[in-house]
């Protein structure tokens, strides 16, 4: 299977899947797919990306914008934080929540899935240099969450 994705039928796949519980799958933050690395991705002909350097210098500042965040509490990272903190104490954006707020009366999102959107959001916004989550930044958050297409995720250029 050299190379190739996968070759089961739709109902094998299914029934795998079944056998992962919604408890478990909710305790998932990102489902993002990866597509298989090209030799001339391996090469360096691909051209596509940033450099290690660049995204590693986004991360740090993201961390230190969060490490300023929460100075002066027992957290360091947007991942520590208790979902009832990150909802009460540390507001997103007037609206930013609307989407999310949707998917969780339609059901297709639970309250720790919410909280688990809301972390990532501050993620997000946090590569980005702003100060709070936005719309924007919660529906990259929830794309990234659930892996249905929005048209929001670009793995590259996140500070922009």
């Amino acid at each position: 299977m050299h190379g190739s994705g996968c070759e089961c039928p739709p109902s094998v796949i299914r029934r795998y899947q079944a056998r992962l519980s919604g408890p478990l799958l909710d305790r998932v933050d990102l489902r993002v797919e990866v597509e298989p690395v090209t030799r001339g991705d391996l090469l360096g002909q691909g051209g596509r990306g940033e450099s290690t350097a660049v995204v590693a210098d986004r991360v740090r500042a993201a961390r230190e914008r969060a490490g300023v965040r929460f100075a002066g509490t027992p957290w360091r990272l947007n991942s520590e934080v208790p979902g009832q903190e990150l909802r009460t104490r540390w507001q997103a954006a007037p609206g930013a929540l609307a989407q999310a707020e949707r998917e969780l009366e339609r059901g297709l999102l639970t309250a720790r899935g919410l909280d688990r959107v809301l972390r990532v959001a501050w993620t997000v916004a946090d590569l980005r240099g702003r100060d709070r989550p936005e719309a924007l930044d919660v529906a990259v958050a929830l794309e990234l969450r659930t892996g249905i297409a929005r048209g929001t995720v670009s793995m590259t250029g996140v500070g922009t």
